[in-house]
């Protein structure tokens, strides 16, 4: 009866440890479900900034007022009846 137990407590042994380190185990699915949400935090974060995109392509596509807006803060441009002052203040050490 002894031998018996010892027997079936070797194969529990065995099959917990494949259970846990074999090559599609608990360690594994662990490691992929981590990946997963990482890919799902990536998607998210794409999937917002897409959205973002979208706006600005629909903004540029309905009006002037987005064209405006995009050309002078990204190209400098100025309107036919508007003057650009540029500032600059000297530095303490050249005067």
């Amino acid at each position: 009866m002894r031998l018996i137990n010892l027997m079936f407590i070797a194969i529990l042994l065995l099959l917990q440890q494949q259970l846990w380190f074999a090559q599609g185990g608990l360690r594994d699915s662990w490691r992929l479900q981590r990946a997963v949400e990482a890919q799902q935090a990536e998607n998210q974060q794409l999937l917002d900034r897409n959205r973002s995109l979208r706006a600005q392509v629909q903004d540029l596509k309905s009006g002037s007022e987005a064209v405006e807006e995009l050309a002078r803060s990204e190209l400098g441009l100025l309107g036919p009846d508007e003057s650009f002052y540029q500032i600059v203040e000297l530095s303490r050490g050249s005067r």
